[in-house]
């Protein structure tokens, strides 16, 4: 279903400008060193996969890298980079400070995605549907069952809603927008707080399982009366039926642009490892469900790894520089200048190479 709320608001300019870079690491003299085309290894998260598959394919012509990215989960990139195995991992969860100090990763955002609620209900159409934050808990603690329960219906009077069985969708891999959701259900509901909880896994009372945001999309899109949570790139390019929501602040809000940005103007990046927190924010026009995802970086890669080290960073700066046309096109937030020049700064300060040099910046 053609989005045109959405699509208009994306040719505008946005609130949060990435701003001019710092041109040293990646100046005219770079040329030389771009000529030849490198590629580097990434697996984790499939919250941010089409922004990153974009940039990838911007990014071999533009900057003579390769991006070679496995969307496999959160939990499947942090253990990656642990292991080495990849150049960096991704992830929607942050880690705390004290896992990235024994893991010896540097955590950083990328840009800032939207969860919604997908749902298929033949006849309602594109965020039509209004939900609270009780009506959602109960859908998921598998408290209502059918699409015409009572509450539902209170809710969206001047919509008709099909009578049909809830199907839920949820991931069944460790994910990060599984941990977001599940931390959105944990604030807004004590009971689903001392019971499922919050976390990149989680036992779900009701409902099947899908791999990746994919999987769960998927799922939705073949099955009447499903409803499950999804980046919203993934609602937008699968042309998904979407939600309202009702916000900290108690209104019905539609998962656009100018309510991402409303809750991602309000981000923190003081808190460590760049671990901003966007959930069920106050503010009239907040979307409740808005998160950085974030890349991990070894602080000491080992020899072999660490061309693999230095090329992300070339590659993440050129994102930085040259990708939030890409990123707003498929409803991501970027970054503010700000935060990505702290974040060059965290790589000339924290990433060393086996004898202590800084890969940070690269000279031309």
């Amino acid at each position: 279903m053609h989005r045109p709320e959405i699509h208009a608001v994306n040719r505008r300019t946005l609130l949060l400008g990435t701003g001019a870079a710092l041109a040293a690491p990646m100046a005219l003299g770079m040329r030389e060193a771009v000529a030849q085309q490198v590629t580097i290894t990434g697996a984790g998260a499939s919250f941010p996969r089409p922004v990153y598959e974009r940039w990838g394919t911007q990014a071999r012509e533009a900057a003579g890298i390769q991006l070679n990215y496995q969307s496999i989960g959160s939990g499947g990139g942090i253990n990656q980079i642990t292991n080495r195995t990849v150049d960096f991992g991704a992830s929607d969860a942050p880690l705390p400070a004290e896992q990235l100090r024994e893991r010896n990763l540097l955590q950083f955002p990328t840009v800032m995605g939207s969860v919604v609620l997908i749902v298929n209900l033949p006849g309602v159409q594109d965020n039509a549907l209004r939900l609270t934050p009780e009506l959602v808990t109960d859908i998921f603690l598998g408290k209502i069952t059918r699409w015409n329960d009572t509450r539902i219906a209170e809710t969206n009077r001047d919509i008709r809603i099909p009578n049909l069985p809830i199907s839920i969708a949820y991931r069944a891999d460790a994910s990060g927008t599984t941990f977001t959701f599940t931390t959105y259900l944990s604030r807004v509901s004590t009971e689903w707080q001392q019971g499922p909880g919050a976390g990149t896994s989680v036992r779900w009372p009701v409902g099947n399982g899908a791999r990746g945001n994919e999987g769960v999309a998927n799922a939705v899109r073949n099955t009447p009366g499903a409803i499950g949570y999804t980046e919203n790139a993934y609602a937008t390019v699968n042309r998904l039926i979407t939600t309202q929501l009702r916000n900290k602040s108690g209104r019905f809000v539609r998962p656009v642009m100018e309510t991402f940005q409303a809750a991602a103007a309000q981000a923190d990046w003081s808190r460590p490892g760049f671990a901003a927190d966007l959930i069920d924010l106050n503010g009239e026009n907040v979307w409740p469900i808005v998160t950085p995802t974030f890349i991990l970086l070894p602080t000491n890669p080992v020899a072999d790894r660490v061309a693999g080290s230095r090329n992300s960073m070339r590659f993440f700066d050129w994102a930085f520089r040259s990708g939030a046309q890409a990123a707003t096109s498929l409803e991501y937030i970027p970054l503010p200048s700000s935060v990505h020049d702290a974040i060059r700064a965290a790589w000339a300060e924290q990433v060393r190479g086996p004898n202590g040099e800084r890969l940070w910046p690269i000279s031309g």
